[in-house]
């Protein structure tokens, strides 16, 4: 819905709002609508909006309730904000606006940090309390909104931001290459887990968190949600048909939140059954003339560019509004760089360019859409599930079929600036022994839900979006509906080749062939196989003289992998050689 940034002084030094003001121009594109800033001493905060509720002055941010002794900066939505401000009303609370953003400032006021454990949504948010000098930071369960923060070498200022590329406007940022963040990115498929990210001077506040900053600095973070990953007997000793019921009751609540706007609400329509799924139950729910929106590319080296053939079936199925968009070689060339200008952080996979394209025709009609992102992990629709049912070294087997090399290759990869791998081994092995999740299909579900997801899939489909000023909304991430399918018997989701009971749901209402087709993924075979001119642009910029300067890679890996591009992919079919051209365009393009 926005982007937010600021600036906390520790030392009662008066907070720099052009350096804040600097931040909040990159973040224009995600807040077109509007700007706002504001000044109070040692603290300033700066907003951009992208008007979806309450659209009258009367929300505009940073929202400042004298009355309350609060400021606000707010990115996100809250599903539920109607509700709890009928609740908020009746305990006295009187409001001058109509829209979430103030229901969030006097929940706060009302039950303090302990509000965001009342939100359905996601958000990342920072409010100030005049009279105290607090800062309050918090961020939704799964991390949909980011948060990206950076320390002064002194320790006395702090800046956040809703992306990184805003926190370098502000200057001051140590951006040298942090070496277990680079080991998590070319080890573990671009995902760099919370606090890290690749900049040394650059961190992330983790999901499901609320931090609290002290008039002094002292610093106290509270980690709000942390759902079980086990069977629950109960729900396993019911019939199998009751627990279906429950999984659509939930995800037909989940879509229906997510329709709260005062602008009209789209999907962004693959072809596979989870956004098909969305566009069903919407259809069902008595929505018409939904807009619906799919991409396409060109075939490469044999393989298919698009999956129109299901998106136009269910399209069809279900009278939508629909939008298909093809695209060009020469024009997917042509937007690569400002689509990796966009990352927030570098993020490997290839649907970067198509949501970045579906994004920019999407936006042209709609202002927000629902997403099917999220439903692979938290029904176990990957591959790497089943077998990691039966694992007796899980650590062992998800590196196998997850992780993009094995250590022996990594060290033949980097400098030897680099060179020590582990930390991905070890941060999976760590995850993997907290309590909450017994069996190894447990462990992967939980650790893809509540890492792999947020600093994967759904950082990339805000990244995209909201470089278009659009809002993606995605119900398979419904805290309610995760935490219910984590508490499913696996067989509910292992079986019909993953996604067992999700697929049930949708037999009642998406035809057969959506539903029973081979798992697609959002293709773009010009990136897996590297030719002509998309070869040679990564070819340059791995040899510039920027990229020699910083070392990051061995020459003679890097000369293996620009002659035989097709020759070196990884386990979960990505281009070795993209991945590492990807970090170099995306360094080179913020001049790092």
């Amino acid at each position: 819905m926005c982007g937010i940034t600021g600036e906390i002084r520790f030392d009662h030094q008066a907070a720099d709002a052009t350096a804040v003001g600097r931040m909040a121009q990159v973040l224009q594109p995600r807040g077109p609508d509007a700007g706002g800033s504001f000044q109070q001493g040692r603290v300033a905060f700066g907003h951009r909006r992208l008007k979806i509720i309450d659209l009258s002055e009367r929300a505009q941010q940073p929202m400042v309730a004298p009355e309350l002794g609060l400021t606000l900066v707010f990115n996100g939505c809250i599903y539920n904000y109607r509700e709890l401000r009928v609740e908020l009303e009746a305990a006295g609370h009187r409001f001058f606006s109509d829209g979430d953003t103030e229901v969030l400032l006097r929940a706060y006021k009302h039950w303090g940090t302990d509000c965001v454990q009342r939100f359905h949504g996601m958000f990342a948010f920072a409010i100030h309390e005049r009279d105290s000098g607090r800062v309050v930071l918090g961020r939704d369960r799964f991390g949909i909104k980011p948060l990206y923060l950076s320390v002064s070498a002194d320790g006395m200022r702090l800046r956040f931001a809703s992306t990184l590329p805003a926190l370098l406007a502000a200057g001051d940022v140590d951006t040298a290459i942090d070496p277990v963040a680079l080991e998590h990115y070319l080890m573990w498929h671009a995902v760099v887990p919370p606090p890290r990210t690749l900049l040394r001077g650059v961190r992330k506040l983790p999901p499901a968190t609320v931090r609290v900053y002290e008039a002094d600095g002292r610093m106290q973070e509270t980690r709000y949600w942390n759902p079980p990953f086990a069977t629950d007997p109960t729900l396993a000793a019911l019939p199998y048909k009751e627990r279906e019921r429950m999984v659509q009751v939930a995800l037909e609540q989940a879509v229906a939140r997510r329709m709260v706007a005062d602008v009209p609400v789209g999907v962004l329509l693959s072809g596979g059954v989870d956004s098909s799924l969305i566009v069903a139950l919407l259809a069902r729910a008595g929505q018409k003339d939904l807009n619906t929106f799919s991409i396409g590319f060109e075939a490469a080296n044999g393989e298919q560019g698009d999956e129109f053939r299901y998106s136009d079936l269910v399209a069809r199925t279900f009278a939508t509004q629909h939008h298909q968009i093809r695209i060009d070689g020469q024009t997917m060339l042509a937007h690569l760089p400002d689509t990796i200008h966009a990352m927030a952080e570098p993020m490997v996979s290839y649907d970067n360019i198509g949501f970045y394209l579906l994004s920019r025709e999407v936006s042209q009609h709609v202002k927000v859409v629902q997403s099917g992102q999220g439903a692979d992990e938290v029904f176990a629709g990957y591959h790497w599930y089943p077998p990691l049912a039966e694992s007796n070294q899980p650590v062992d087997d998800y590196a196998r079929v997850f992780f993009d090399r094995d250590p022996e290759e990594y060290l033949r990869t980097v400098s030897e600036a680099y060179a020590a791998p582990g930390a991905s081994r070890s941060f999976v092995a760590r995850h993997f022994a907290q309590p909450g999740a017994d069996t190894p299909l447990e462990q992967a579900l939980r650790l893809d839900a509540t890492v792999m997801l947020v600093d994967d899939p759904v950082k990339r489909v805000d990244s995209m979006t909201m470089a278009w000023g659009l809002e993606a909304r995605v119900p398979f991430l419904d805290h309610e509906l995760v935490e219910l399918a984590a508490r499913l018997p696996a067989q509910d989701k292992l079986s019909d080749g993953g996604k067992g009971i999700l697929k049930a749901v949708a037999r009642s209402m998406l035809p057969r062939e959506v539903i029973d087709r081979p798992k697609g993924y959002f293709p773009v075979p010009m990136l897996k196989y590297l030719s002509g001119p998309t070869l040679d642009w990564v070819q340059d910029a791995l040899h510039s003289p920027v990229a020699q300067q910083r070392g990051l890679f061995r020459p003679d890996y890097v000369k293996q992998l620009l002659a035989a591009p097709d020759q070196h992919i990884t386990p979960l079919r990505g281009s070795k050689l993209w991945q590492i051209a990807l970090l170099e365009l995306w360094l080179q393009s913020h001049r790092l």
